[in-house]
């Protein structure tokens, strides 16, 4: 198979991915959040496609983008009050909210679960695709399975070129991290995945919310999946990536002391300059919308351009949007992480 990359501004660009998702194909699309992987969410051949692109078990649940909010009322039993709340005030925007799933989704989109994950991406290239192709679109993160997720066209060309039909680019993605996912199918609420929507702008909203144990730790043994970005290890690139939690000083004390071949660092804006190995910055400390929008290329370019084997990571702070980085950055390196005081 040939991978198109088309233009999203070019003449005929949108058209032609629509087409494809009409016929069951798959396009990479662009979000504010990362680069989706987009297939008819109403056609559970199509949807099983993504599967195979990407490697992706079968068991963990994807995401459908809507272009219009009362195109929930088509993928949902019912839609709440909170879930209106939600809209509202973030919609469009990078929250995803979980309900109980009406009969038109397919068991592929929901691994099976009673429950659809909903998003209403805020980017215009990703609504017009969904408005050309006239059906939601199942979209999971455009990379293969457990590698860090795209934010640009090249990324997904890198992981999907030959596995897919084509590659919509509308240049680079604002957020950076997948959305937020909040499950109004129990009481209280629950914060799934942390995203560019925080913890506490839902409690705002909503009041209550709970932030389910995963988010921080492994998915415990035998629980099932109920949102993406919860079961596996993600966003790895094939370095061997270690968190060190603890001050600036002790974080380069420990990374100098362990200097050696195809060890590197990913640390903050100027940190570098003090560290004794190849060094990769993602954003200013204080400054977690940047390290959110420049993670992801950042965990690409220790393979890509300084072929790392280990690489010892800063660790964020887990509070507002630096939550969703956190939980990023704990899930590529496995869980591991090394209290330097």
């Amino acid at each position: 198979m040939q991978t198109q990359l088309l233009q999203a501004d070019a003449p005929g660009a949108i058209q032609t991915a629509a087409a494809i998702l009409q016929n069951g194909g798959l396009v990479g699309i662009p979000t504010e959040t990362v680069y989706g992987l987009a297939a008819n969410a109403l056609d559970g051949a199509a949807v099983a496609k993504i599967f195979a692109a990407k490697g992706r078990p079968m068991d963990n649940p994807l995401i459908v983008h809507i272009s219009h909010f009362e195109q929930i009322y088509d993928l949902v039993r019912e839609v709440p009050e909170a879930a209106k709340k939600l809209a509202e005030q973030f919609w469009p925007g990078p929250l995803t909210i979980i309900l109980p799933k009406s009969a038109r989704i397919p068991d592929e989109v929901s691994a099976g679960l009673d429950t659809v994950a909903v998003r209403f991406p805020s980017h215009p290239v990703a609504r017009a695709v969904i408005d050309a192709a006239g059906v939601p679109l199942a979209a999971p993160s455009g990379n293969l399975s457990g590698h860090p997720s795209p934010t640009t066209a090249a990324h997904v060309m890198n992981d999907m070129d030959g596995r897919i039909e084509a590659v919509l680019d509308g240049g680079p993605c604002s957020v950076g991290v997948e959305s937020t996912v909040v499950t109004l199918a129990e009481q209280p609420p629950r914060l799934l995945r942390p995203g560019g929507i925080t913890l506490e702008q839902l409690r705002g909203v909503l009041g209550q919310v709970e932030m389910d144990d995963a988010v921080l730790h492994p998915l415990a043994d035998g629980k099932r999946a109920a949102s993406p970005g919860m079961k596996y290890k993600h966003y790895s690139p094939k370095a061997n990536v270690i968190i060190l939690d603890g001050s600036l000083e002790h974080y380069i004390d420990y990374v100098n002391t362990h200097a050696g071949d195809g060890v590197a660092a990913l640390c903050y804006d100027g940190e570098d300059k003090a560290l004794q190995v190849p060094s990769i910055c993602y954003g200013g400390e204080e400054d977690c919308g940047e390290q959110a929008r420049e993670l992801f290329d950042a965990l690409r370019e220790l393979d890509e351009r300084l072929h790392a084997k280990t690489v010892y990571a800063r660790c964020p702070e887990p509070e507002g949007v630096g939550l969703a980085v956190y939980n990023r950055l704990i899930r590529a390196a496995g869980f591991e992480v090394i209290d330097v005081g």
